[in-house]
């Protein structure tokens, strides 16, 4: 039976310790999408925002982001990061931001992939702001992630129709 790994067996939280854990190549993909007006979204893709270019301001944010994952998130582990890449493409009713991030080492990535898409999508909003303040951050979950005990996951045809 499957448990909830950052408590002891007294139910205190704790670190996981991943001392003994093997050092694997891992790899992390997440999802996230800003819903916005169709007037802001012709903004966006003349690049016409007070503040400038959304989406590559959003792009370095979550790239930034990944790399301070353990500062955000108490229990998670500083991670020597390898690469970390985000993507935001205007599609019709918003944008869709995806974050990869990758490290060998004895614990998975997929937070800093959740992180850097999170943030990624925060940004879009700030950048944004000034033209809509109704703007939704919508469908931020895990794709796929690889390597370590677990193995592979992939998260299979569960997206949101728009």
């Amino acid at each position: 039976m499957k448990k909830l790994s950052h408590y002891d067996k007294t139910g205190r939280v704790r670190m996981v310790d991943v001392t003994a854990k093997a050092a694997t190549s891992r790899t992390a993909v997440a999802h996230a999408f800003v819903r916005m007006q169709r007037a802001t979204i012709a903004s966006v893709r003349r690049l016409k925002s007070p503040k400038g270019n959304p989406l590559e301001i959003a792009r370095i944010a979550g790239i930034t982001a990944a790399k301070r994952t353990a500062e955000l998130i108490p229990l998670c582990h500083p991670l020597a990061l390898t690469h970390v890449d985000v993507s935001a493409k205007v599609c019709q009713n918003g944008i869709e931001v995806t974050a990869e991030a990758t490290a060998t080492g004895p614990t998975g990535v997929e937070m800093e992939a959740l992180v850097a898409a999170a943030v990624a999508s925060l940004t879009i909003y700030d950048m944004c702001k000034a033209l809509e303040r109704g703007m939704e951050i919508t469908e931020l979950y895990l794709v796929k992630k690889s390597g370590g005990r677990s193995g592979e996951y992939n998260r299979e045809g569960k997206r949101v129709k728009r």
